[in-house]
C-alpha cells in the first residue's frame, strides 16, 4: 500500500507524511531525499526545476513505491506531485496509489516558509510552485486536506478518509 502526501513547499508534507505513517504503523520517506545533487543545487539557487530535471527524480521516487508494494508494507512518501503528469508518473510505478493533497492559502504557507530555516528550498519559489500545481482529478484516488487543521486532527482525517478512497 502506497501513499503520496503530496502539496507546494511548506504544506507540511514532511511532517504530516511522518506522522502518518506512524499512525499506520508504515515506513516513511522523504522525496526529497532522492533528488539528485543537481536538483537540489538548482532549487537552493531559487532556479525552479524542469520537467527534464523532475522526470528521473520521479522514477526513483516510482521505484521507491515498487519497492514498498513488493515488500507489502505500507509505504508513506512525501513528494510534492505537483502536476497531474508526475503523479501519472507515480502511479506507473504504483497503480494503486492513494494521493493526500495538502492544500492551503498562499497567506499561511508564505508564513510556514518563513520560519524555516534549515531548507533548501527558498520561500521565493512558492510562487512558481502554486503556479504549477494542479488540483487532483476526480480519477485521482486521492484525498484534499485544509493544512491549517492541527497535526493530530489531518491525521485522523486522513485515516478515517483512507478507509473510503
Amino acid at each position: 500500500m502506497a501513499i503520496v502526501v503530496m502539496g507546494v513547499s511548506g504544506s507540511g508534507k514532511s511532517t504530516v507524511a511522518a506522522a502518518l505513517a506512524a499512525a499506520l504503523g508504515g515506513v516513511y520517506l522523504d522525496a526529497d531525499d532522492l533528488h539528485p545533487a543537481a536538483n537540489v543545487a538548482k532549487m537552493a539557487a531559487g532556479i525552479p526545476l524542469s520537467d527534464d530535471d523532475r522526470m528521473p527524480w520521479l522514477r526513483i521516487v516510482g521505484e521507491a513505491l515498487a519497492e514498498a508494494d513488493r515488500r507489502d508494507v505500507v509505504t508513506v512518501i512525501a513528494c510534492s506531485g505537483l502536476r497531474r503528469r508526475y503523479r501519472d508518473v507515480l502511479r506507473e510505478a504504483a497503480p494503486d496509489l492513494c494521493l493526500v493533497h495538502l492544500a492551503g492559502g498562499a497567506d499561511l504557507l508564505a508564513e510556514r516558509l518563513a520560519g524555516r530555516a534549515d531548507h533548501f528550498m527558498p520561500p521565493s519559489m512558492l510562487a512558481s510552485q502554486l503556479s504549477a500545481l494542479e488540483p487532483l482529478g476526480a480519477d485521482e484516488n486521492g484525498v484534499v486536506i485544509d493544512i491549517a487543521l492541527p497535526l493530530h486532527a489531518i491525521v485522523a482525517e486522513i485515516c478515517a478518509r483512507w478507509r473510503n478512497v
